[in-house]
């Protein structure tokens, strides 16, 4: 049983389509990016697939459930424009919001909810952190406590919109590295991601989507530039954080 099977899944704003029949199966234990151009509906797919946002038509199953069924086996890092980060919490508790799946959102918090917590810190290089307010971290380390929140959940399936956006290197090189281990035990990531030039070293699997899915399937044969072109239309937009820069399709 397929990890995440969508079958005609439209979202619509304003009854403009964001998103238009989408059809996918995602196998398991692949890191898959979701790659497009703004306003593509990268994004809104992760949430239609979350129920964060209505359908106008088609569903989504994880491991032959719909997301309200089978919560405990998702994980989810949201864009960090999204998170109040101004809220009064620190990275600890941060993580043990991850627990309460298992916990219940109403029991007491017991020490080994802790210890698994400050684990999945460790993992993250944020445990020295534990006690400080997520307010006073930088972006890439408030990324990292996201991101252990995710593990702290233990889930079977993980999606994450633009993890990279707003981080330092050496917390890209650690959040690849995070998600190749969650691969290799068997876990399946979507990513929505917006650097072309990491696509082939980052994915085993990759969609070109606008609004509609232009392609979905093994890197080595999604990401070509017919697809790419069919994707971004012509030439390729690249934007990173400080410009904008036009570039030519990989081959």
């Amino acid at each position: 049983m397929n990890p995440i099977t969508a079958k005609n899944v439209t979202v619509a704003y304003q009854r403009k389509p964001v998103l238009q029949s989408i059809d996918f199966e995602a196998p398991e234990g692949k890191l898959i990016g979701i790659i497009g151009p703004n306003g593509a509906g990268k994004s809104t797919l992760l949430k239609s697939i979350l129920d964060l946002v209505p359908k106008a038509s088609g569903e989504v199953n994880i491991y032959g459930k719909p997301y309200r069924k089978q919560r405990q086996k998702v994980g989810y890092v949201p864009q960090r424009g999204s998170v109040d980060w101004d809220f009064p919490t620190n990275a600890l508790d941060v993580v043990l919001m991850g627990r309460y799946g298992q916990i219940g959102m109403f029991r007491r918090v017991k020490k080994k909810d802790r210890r698994e917590a400050m684990s999945c810190l460790e993992k993250v290089g944020m445990d020295q952190y534990a006690n400080r307010q997520i307010s006073q971290l930088s972006g890439g380390q408030q990324q990292r406590v996201f991101l252990a929140r995710a593990l702290a959940q233990n889930a079977q399936v993980y999606f994450m919109d633009e993890p990279f956006v707003g981080v330092d290197a050496a917390t890209e090189r650690a959040i690849i590295q995070l998600l190749s281990e969650l691969k290799d035990q068997g876990k399946t990531v979507l990513v929505v991601h917006h650097d072309l030039h990491t696509v082939r070293d980052y994915f085993d699997w990759t969609m070109l989507l606008n609004v509609r899915k232009i392609a979905f399937g093994p890197t080595t044969e999604t990401f070509k530039k017919d697809l790419l072109q069919k994707t971004y239309g012509g030439k390729l937009t690249l934007l990173d954080q400080e410009e904008e820069q036009e570039v030519t399709p990989l081959a």
